[in-house]
């Protein structure tokens, strides 16, 4: 019996919209995909196994269950070669009201947008090094973490924050690892079908007409990984908002 040599990615958040397209996406290249959500088991043992991967469930706010994560998808495959960390939080808060952002929503945001991450990736480094061709860490932030928008402060900053660690991650970790990230705005999921101003401006102001799709962004990061050289690069997927 020939040992499976294909691939294996893990992909955090992956039970729907963005991190299911990357999911999907990962499956599509040829990869052994390890779905994870914090709650929802039931689609993510569904998606798993029609993909022909595996599912791990963790609250990545709590360290242990993090490093967990990787450690068992290690453990099931004997390798890990891509790390797509795509689950994060937010929560509204005006801008303006400095009083309603409180040290708890901070510390909340960046647990799990920052800190875990980090996480993450410390507990991969030993396999993503010695990854056949080399191991790939994708972070999904966002575009407000390049400009001065977003659903609140704390987590614009906490996007900001982990486009910078992506930077100093692969300064560090080359040429063995490549780090990037990309850096979406509006995309059309089911936590954002509600957000009827948001999806009014990128109709109306952006280049291209509308909010990305997943799918949009499963194929950046499908190139990303691909990409062999692309290191330490923050790419903003925004339909050309930007420029506006």
């Amino acid at each position: 019996m020939v040992e499976d040599q294909r691939p294996v990615a893990l992909v955090t958040g992956s039970t729907s919209g963005i991190g299911e397209a990357v999911a999907r996406r990962m499956a599509a290249e040829g990869m052994r995909v390890v779905v994870h959500s914090r709650r929802s088991r039931e689609a993510g043992e569904g998606l798993a196994a029609e993909l022909g991967g595996s599912y791990g469930q963790a609250d990545l706010g709590d360290e242990a269950q993090a490093r967990g994560l990787v450690e068992e998808a290690v453990e099931r495959y004997g390798r890990l070669d891509v790390l797509v960390n795509n689950a994060g939080i937010s929560w509204p808060i005006p801008h303006g009201d400095l009083a309603a952002a409180t040290a708890e929503d901070w510390r909340r945001l960046l647990e799990v947008n920052l800190i875990a991450p980090w996480v993450l990736c410390t507990a991969a480094l030993p396999a993503l090094r010695v990854a056949p061709g080399g191991g790939s860490i994708v972070n999904i932030t966002s575009h407000a973490g390049v400009r001065p928008k977003g659903s609140s402060i704390p987590y614009a900053a906490s996007k900001a924050a982990l486009n910078h660690v992506t930077k100093l991650l692969a300064a560090a970790l080359g040429p063995e690892v490549r780090v990037n990230a990309i850096a979406p705005g509006l995309v059309d999921t089911p936590m954002t079908k509600d957000w009827a101003d948001a999806h009014e401006l990128w109709r109306e102001r952006s280049p291209m007409r509308r909010p990305a799709q997943p799918v949009d962004v499963a194929d950046l990061v499908a190139s990303v990984v691909a990409h062999g050289y692309l290191t330490g690069e923050v790419i903003l997927l925004d339909g050309g908002l930007n420029l506006r």
